[in-house]
């Protein structure tokens, strides 16, 4: 089905502006029951125009009576303040920290006179200071609770991805403005054998005032009666609907993806077409479910493909209308909104996204020691043409090629994985649907490769030397691994940016033998055989042939 542009009043354009930021972030969570080997999982795409793809890493420490902290905030780098160490912290990689806690996040902005600029505590220093300091997700939620209370939260509104070996929660949370210090906050456990998704849009709407599986601030609701956000009784209050109401726009743009990943991981528990009307912004009054139980047990590499979603196959298949051009691509450059002959438009925002900065998948398995349980499978740039290569989070090092430091968004670094990821990337966006098919290959024999053997192997080389208190050497070689996995994928990836260079130039497609040598003409190796120049989609021929403004000749 043809996808199309939103059309919505100008008051509902304004409102996609003041709800949702264009960087707009994804996570799915599963739980251990509803995992094919009994982990919790938590993936993340950071998508903003401003992020570089890089591997955050810090060893964990002691501290002394006095040691401070500086804050520095995760989107500008901004100096915040300081806060006190505790005795011990947790080394940290990525997202994910030794005792196999994992954090991720979604801005959704809400109300914005809610927002303290006097706090220091930023949603990103919540995030990694929590894992510093947290051996469950329980522990975390009441370290980010206890920090942004004591501190001050400067940010916007925020759903949290919080999980562990054992169990895995949603939070959503924001700020009192800046005259109430802390925040106002809701957490759910979810159900095991369940999952869950989040997108930029609060998702925690009523819950259970007397429930151990839910949690939430003392002054939730009477917060919300206080800033005339809320009238009713107690049981009816919904933290969405006060703190981050719902409008066609944010929906579009936000829940949409919560219910392609529900359609993509549900099978027959989740009826898409139920949903339909609401995921498009026709009609807000209904609601989706919280979490679903999904329709298979869910790997680690179902996870990864979800996050590449552009709605194939739904109404809103980003590589089946004008926009994409004449070769499917399923971007669109921002602004996400446009105005033209008075009304105003806004494109679809799907899951996966060019300005990706860093990309994951989470793993917390508790049938490993936590020593080498805990995994970070992670990529930089655009999900859907790059690849995910596997961080023990015991690990003594990070691979050269993820180093923070290792050039930066205004500095180019040749040995920089985010930088060869976005080659790629965008030398696939000329010609996307012969392109995009050649990375996705590469990238799905590499992941399968990892996720089902060589991972599963090393896994158990490393628990073996675990259970004989072999913990340096069991350190030593999975750092190894680590490391080497990632940097003989990078070479993969830079020879695999040559090779589109080569085989796509100029529009061309030149033939392959099996072995992936090119064919050659029978007098010279560097003439091609069998080149094809295939040119544009059908749909892009009938568009340009039916417009007024063509400038193509008609034949006959």
């Amino acid at each position: 089905m043809r996808s199309k542009v939103i059309l919505f009043a100008a008051a509902a354009v304004a409102a996609v502006f003041l709800t949702t930021r264009s960087e707009a972030c994804t996570n799915i969570i599963i739980t251990p029951g509803a995992s094919s080997d009994g982990s919790s999982m938590v993936s993340y795409a950071a998508d903003s125009h401003w992020l570089f793809g890089e591997l955050y890493f810090l060893p964990g420490g002691n501290w002394k009576p006095g040691a401070m902290r500086q804050i520095i905030e995760w989107d500008t780098y901004k100096p915040l303040g300081q806060i006190p160490q505790p005795p011990v912290t947790y080394q940290r990689v990525g997202n994910i920290n030794v005792n196999q806690v994992t954090i991720g996040e979604t801005t959704w902005g809400g109300r914005l006179e809610l927002m303290d600029s006097t706090g220091i505590m930023d949603y990103g220093s919540l995030i990694y200071v929590a894992l510093e300091r947290s051996r469950t997700a329980r522990e975390a939620i009441s370290v980010i609770v206890s920090l942004a209370n004591e501190f001050g939260y400067p940010s916007e509104g925020e759903t949290f991805s919080i999980a562990d070996k054992n169990e895995a929660w949603i939070m959503d949370l924001i700020g009192k403005g800046p005259d109430n210090k802390g925040i106002v906050w809701v957490a759910r456990r979810i159900p095991d054998g369940y999952i869950c998704a989040h997108a930029n849009q609060a998702r925690i709407t009523r819950f259970p005032l007397d429930d151990p599986e839910t949690l939430y601030a003392p002054d939730v609701i009477s917060f919300a009666r206080e800033k005339g956000y809320f009238q009713g009784s107690d049981e009816e209050f919904s933290f969405r609907e006060a703190y981050c109401p719902l409008d066609p726009g944010t929906v579009r743009g936000c829940d949409a993806r919560v219910w392609s990943a529900f359609r993509i991981l549900g099978g027959g528990n989740f009826d898409s077409d139920a949903y339909l009307e609401y995921a498009l912004g026709h009609d807000i009054t209904g609601e989706m479910p919280l979490w679903i139980k999904p329709g298979h047990k869910i790997t680690p590499k179902d996870v990864a493909d979800v996050m590449r979603d552009h709605y194939e196959g739904t109404p809103m298949d980003m590589t089946q209308d004008i926009g994409a051009g004449g070769n499917a691509l399923p971007y669109r450059w921002r602004p996400m909104t446009f105005k033209w002959n008075g009304k105003s438009y806004v494109n679809e925002r799907a899951i996966a996204t060019q300005q990706t900065g860093f990309w994951f998948v989470a793993q917390a398995r508790p049938y490993l020691p936590d020593e080498v349980g805990a995994i970070i499978w992670f990529g930089c740039d655009d999900a859907a043409t790059s690849y995910l290569t596997p961080i023990y989070a015991s690990t003594k090092a990070v691979p050269e090629c993820l180093r923070v430091g290792n050039g930066d968004l205004l500095h180019y670094s040749p040995t920089s994985q985010f930088w060869m990821c976005s080659r790629v990337a965008n030398a696939c966006y000329k010609m996307y649907n012969y392109m995009a098919p050649v990375a996705r290959c590469a990238a799905d024999e590499f992941e399968q490769r990892q996720m089902f053997s060589a991972v599963p192997e090393m896994d158990g080389k490393l628990a073996k030397l675990v259970a004989r208190k072999k913990i340096r050497k069991a350190r030593k070689l999975m750092t190894k691994y680590t490391v080497g996995t990632a940097m003989d994928q990078f070479a993969v990836w830079r020879a695999l940016e040559e090779l589109l260079l080569v085989k796509f130039i100029d529009g061309n497609v030149k033939a392959q033998n099996e072995d992936g040598s090119f064919k050659h003409s029978e007098y010279h190796e560097g003439t091609p055989e069998g080149l094809t120049q295939p040119g544009y989609t059908d749909f892009w021929k009938e568009a340009v042939a039916g417009s007024s403004h063509s400038s193509v000749l008609e034949l006959e």
